[in-house]
């Protein structure tokens, strides 16, 4: 793939970043697949700990910034994950913007979670800007869709089986489905899903309008688009045993069957 030289320009200040720490995907290899925010971000960085997995030329967008290496990489030296939280911690008392650089995107099989804990026990702020993930860069690469209308509707990122330590609850999370919330909780738990198994509802992701809502599959089942959405807007569901933390944040969505009857008296 032919790669564009990094733009001078993603790093004008005029751009005003809050101070904090980000955690940045990277994206899949090439420096040109960062995304625009990430690239402003490192721009504007104080201090970068970067993956020994990243190509190092996307170190460019941050010429004048302190860079620091904290691995990962297979079968080399790396730094332990508790001593990377450490460092984040302690980085975001000494300096304004701290960038922490990670391979493809830190949400999927990225340890994000570990360095989310340890950030909010310090009660230091953060964001996370999403990367492109191994799997869709390669799916490009390829020119083959992993999903078709015709053949398959389900992809599943996955890696070496028994490498969790409890029993693996699965995730799923489902595209174009609000008017389908019924049938996508039905179904789940006739598979296994427990009824308390969270859920949380994203609306118009990443835009000002955003909204997000959370219930369980339980609930799920009587959910009502029409009263808790806006008017044809897109809506992810995800659902899992890892949003249960999450469940007291968001908006509660419809518990029970009698709060939905109560919804439809009122309509």
């Amino acid at each position: 793939m032919k790669q564009i030289a990094p733009l001078t320009v993603i790093t004008n200040t005029a751009h005003w970043i809050e101070p904090g720490v980000y955690l940045i995907g990277a994206g899949p290899g090439a420096s040109d697949l960062i995304t625009v925010r990430g690239a402003r971000i490192l721009g504007n960085a104080d201090i970068v700990f970067y993956d020994a997995l990243i190509d190092i030329s996307m170190l460019e967008w941050c010429p004048r910034t302190k860079l620091v290496q904290v691995g990962k990489r297979c079968g080399s030296h790396s730094s332990s994950q508790h001593f990377i939280n450490k460092q984040l911690v302690d980085a975001a008392g000494k300096y304004s913007v701290v960038v922490r650089l990670k391979g493809g995107d830190p949400m999927i099989f990225g340890r994000a979670q570990e360095e989310i804990d340890a950030l909010e026990k310090a009660n230091v702020p953060y964001e996370i800007v999403p990367g492109i993930t191994t799997a869709l860069a390669a799916s490009a690469e390829l020119k083959q869709p992993p999903t078709t209308r015709e053949l398959s509707r389900t992809l599943t990122l996955t890696t070496l089986p028994g490498r969790c330590a409890h029993e693996d609850h699965k995730t799923a999370i489902y595209y174009m489905s609000r008017d389908q919330l019924s049938e996508v909780a039905t179904t789940l738990i006739a598979n296994g899903y427990k009824a308390d198994t969270p859920v949380c509802l994203m609306e118009s992701v990443s835009l000002p309008a955003q909204r997000s809502f959370g219930c369980t599959l339980d609930g799920l089942r009587y959910g009502d688009v029409h009263h808790q959405f806006l008017d044809r807007q897109p809506v992810v569901v995800m659902v899992g045993e890892v949003y249960r933390k999450k469940l007291h944040t968001l908006t509660p969505f419809i518990e029970s069957q009698n709060y939905f009857k109560i919804l439809q008296a009122a309509s």
